[in-house]
């Protein structure tokens, strides 16, 4: 689906109170007036302006002209579009462009600019539920979270926010928002302010990290600080609150100087202390707690990717789980037990098949050079 490198933002006449671009604004106007997150007013505007440059090369400008089969079309080019690099939209880009579109179609119909609502019947595409790739150990984690030379004051600060990352899993746009009051140290707790959603939560906060945060604020602070600082607690050599793209580098930084290869950044942090947590025993209600999460269903991918208790009850209770070696006759002469080998077929008068057993030889001379005790 070809696009302008800026989609435009007005389509037709701005003075057509019928025009796709008049009523994006109105609805955008709403959105912030019903307190809903910059972010989410960002998103829904961002979605629509592909939209609208696909309309704009047909001649589309008001929202009458918009019909069914219009928004069916559009949906095919959504999934037909590739990208400068020839990759396809993944499924979870192409639901969110065609979410903003539905909602506003559903607000139009709701506030009686339009009769009918042409996305009603629109059907989203399904998205895969995937796991985390990639996953880091508690050796792992210990490991990136030492990298910085804490005897230098951007190193020290470093060490403070990688163990914080570590201790309560908060996204990062949640740390770069932490202000210099919001730790409790005697109570080991942190408040994070306006979380996804616009939701405030209080979390715990391990004792390393609290000591790490505390010799941050009283030795390295004060350094970056300058008057308009203001009460952010992580700050940049400039004295900047710190934005979420330099926080992604720091943790970045310290992962590549770790030797782990394994590719990420704050994120990693937030999988490895739901994920760890869970295996050690903590119910999943704590865990969705701790992240912030509206749904539980969302945590629970969580018990998918912890798989040691898993493998704790495979090992115990599979007959295959464990290895077994070649058990002889016993002493009274009994039958023999399973030695690990597959039954030879017999011949017609009970004797052993000698050219079966020949070949079975023949084969393990070729492909099985690794002997059983070696295993």
């Amino acid at each position: 689906m070809p696009r302008s490198k800026k989609p435009p933002l007005f389509l037709g006449d701005p003075s057509d109170p019928g025009s796709l671009s008049v009523l994006l604004e109105a609805w955008l106007i709403e959105l912030e007036a019903r307190n809903y997150s910059s972010s989410t007013v960002y998103s829904r505007k961002r979605g629509m302006q592909g939209f609208f440059a696909w309309c704009d090369e047909r001649s589309l400008a008001r929202a009458s002209d918009i019909t069914r089969r219009i928004l069916e079309m559009y949906q095919q080019a959504l999934f037909h579009y590739r990208k400068p690099d020839n990759q396809p939209l993944s499924f979870i880009s192409q639901r969110q462009r065609l979410q903003s579109v539905k909602l506003f179609f559903q607000w139009l119909a709701r506030k009686n600019y339009l009769v009918n609502n042409p996305a009603s019947e629109i059907e989203m595409p399904r998205v895969e539920r995937r796991l985390p790739k990639f996953l880091l150990t508690a050796q792992e984690a210990d490991l990136i979270i030492a990298q910085p030379d804490v005897g230098d004051a951007l190193g020290l600060r470093d060490r403070a926010v990688l163990e914080l990352l570590y201790s309560t899993g908060m996204r990062r746009a949640e740390l770069c928002r932490l202000e210099l009051f919001d730790l409790d140290a005697d109570r080991g707790t942190i408040l994070l302010r306006q979380g996804k959603g616009k939701k405030d939560r209080v979390v715990p906060v391990g004792e390393r990290a609290c000591r790490w945060l505390a010799k941050y604020v009283a030795d390295v602070r004060p350094i970056l600080q300058t008057p308009e600082s203001g009460p952010t607690l992580f700050l940049t050599h400039t004295g900047e609150p710190i934005k979420p793209d330099f926080l992604s580098t720091i943790v970045r930084r310290a992962l590549e100087a770790s030797g782990i290869q394994k590719k990420g950044a704050c994120h990693l942090f937030r999988h490895a202390m739901a994920t760890l947590m869970l295996e050690n025993g903590a119910d999943i209600r704590f865990i969705q707690q701790m992240l912030g999460h509206a749904s539980l269903e969302t945590t629970q991918m969580y018990t998918h990717v912890s798989i040691r208790k898993l493998k704790q009850i495979h090992s115990a209770t599979h007959p295959s789980a464990k290895w077994q070696p070649s058990v002889e006759p016993d002493e009274a002469g009994d039958e023999l037990v399973d030695n690990g080998e597959p039954e030879r077929p017999l011949k017609d008068n009970g004797e052993p098949d000698e050219r079966y057993n020949r070949r079975r030889r023949e084969l393990n001379r070729l492909f099985s050079p690794v002997k059983q005790g070696e295993l």
